[in-house]
């Protein structure tokens, strides 16, 4: 259809209105205060297709949001399910953008999970399902001897108290809980504070990696995938642990993942953001630039403008300097914007393992100690995490400046989330495009 036809519209101050509306364009509606601009844009034309959009939801999703009235209009043709926009002031909140405060990217985190096709983020390949087959013969690859526990996560990271659910359990005749990563006791009582989240797995094995383990492994990841809908944790005592699942794993890599939810492409929820940037997409990082502001100053003449890196002839800083200097063969009197590229990585990033002949002068006397160089950077930035001074806090903060995440490279989203495609785009290069380069009506 190329219009939407409205026929009949009476909602409020609306007396039988008919109108055509054409599609895939942008529409203005105007008119006097009391036209019934509103009442034909979102009491009838909004409320008809979030009408729709609801009925169009499973019964046990509309059971939570209530009967939606039809809007008292004849009939509407051409209406897809439609939703609401509302001009809002900005927000300087980093982990708000367009989509989240026009609550757009609701939709297409619904839409990847529904449709998306999850690839594996090492390899690239499309994954599959796994069976507990090719479980039990990932864990049998697993040494002789070793000890290993078989979990069923039947909470990840929800709130409430689950006293009932536990009860269960014991009922059900398991000894031992995991909550919060910390085995517990089912026949003494547990008490969960209701409003933090918790994670609860289920312990329904402890084995030991030997030949003819098959049978009794398969069994026990039967049940704890029964447990757990698919998901089960096979975990080396005191090391390690793997996630496996009946519903998506890399053949190749051995990776698996869990089954496709909203929450997996949400950068606000720790299911979905990126572990090292926590979803922000940039981190403060030590800046060279900012730390070094003049390069045309020698390190002698105090081009480190870092605290603690004194120019005074004789300090420790400028006995390190020298035996850099000696070490890979520079001038610390050479301007540091002409230092070869070697020397400056030295000078910020450290000496690594390699020890250093450093020269001292005491009242006592003289001579050298050997020893590595942490680098100027990494300094910087242990002192930034351990110092208790807010005022220090923020004088090393001045050295710093935001730079995309080293691993999500600014996309925000954990791998596993960044590797699911919908007709070949993963969902922050979806939402990056406009509407007719996305491919996707």
């Amino acid at each position: 259809m190329e219009s939407i036809t409205i026929r009949g519209a009476r909602e409020h101050n609306l007396k039988n209105i008919d109108v055509a509306i054409p599609r895939n364009k942008l529409v203005v509606v105007t008119g006097l205060s009391g036209s019934g601009k509103s009442s034909l844009a979102f009491d009838t034309l909004y409320a008809e297709g979030q009408r729709r959009y609801m009925e169009s939801l499973s019964s046990y999703a509309r059971q939570f949001l209530g009967q939606m009235e039809k809007p008292d209009v004849d009939i509407i043709e051409g209406l897809s399910p439609a939703i609401s926009i509302d001009q809002k002031a900005a927000s300087h909140n980093p982990r708000s953008t367009v989509g989240t405060v026009t609550e757009i990217y609701d939709y297409l985190r619904l839409m990847y999970a529904r449709i998306g096709v999850p690839h594996c983020p090492r390899c690239g390949q499309v994954i599959r399902q796994q069976t507990v087959d090719q479980i039990v013969d990932a864990v049998m690859a697993y040494p002789d001897g070793t000890r290993i526990h078989v979990l069923a996560p039947v909470v990840r990271g929800r709130k409430g108290e689950y006293s009932r659910q536990l009860e269960q359990y014991a009922r059900q005749g398991y000894a031992r809980v995991r909550v919060d990563g910390q085995i517990l006791e089912l026949s003494e009582p547990i008490r969960l504070d209701r409003n933090k989240k918790h994670t609860i797995e289920v312990l329904v094995d402890r084995l030991i990696v030997r030949e003819g383990l098959g049978k009794r492994l398969s069994d026990s990841l039967e049940v704890a995938m029964k447990l757990s809908d698919g998901l089960v944790i096979v975990g080396v005592v005191d090391g390690e642990e793997s996630l496996f699942s009946a519903n998506y794993a890399c053949s190749q890599c051995g990776i698996s993942i869990e089954e496709l939810t909203p929450r997996m492409f949400s950068f606000n929820s720790p299911f979905g953001a990126c572990p090292t940037c926590s979803g922000l997409g940039i981190m403060p990082t030590m800046d060279p630039d900012l730390i070094i502001p003049d390069k045309r100053l020698s390190l002698a003449a105090g081009a480190v403008r870092a605290g603690g890196w004194s120019s005074e002839e004789g300090s420790i800083a400028q006995n390190i300097f020298r035996a850099l200097a000696a070490r890979y063969g520079f001038s610390v009197n050479t301007p540091v914007g002409d230092l070869p590229e070697a020397a400056l990585n030295v000078l910020l990033y450290g000496t690594g393992k390699e020890r250093i002949d450093i020269p001292y002068e005491r009242e006592y006397g003289s001579g050298t100690y050997k020893a590595t160089f942490e680098g100027i950077i990494p300094s910087l930035e242990r002192r930034h995490r351990q110092t208790q001074s807010a005022g220090m806090r923020e004088y090393y903060e001045t050295m710093m400046s935001y730079k995309p995440c080293p691993d999500c490279q600014g996309l925000r989203l954990k791998p596993e989330a960044r590797a699911v495609t919908v007709n070949g785009l993963a969902i922050r290069a979806y939402s990056q495009v406009s509407r007719r380069g996305a491919g996707v009506s």
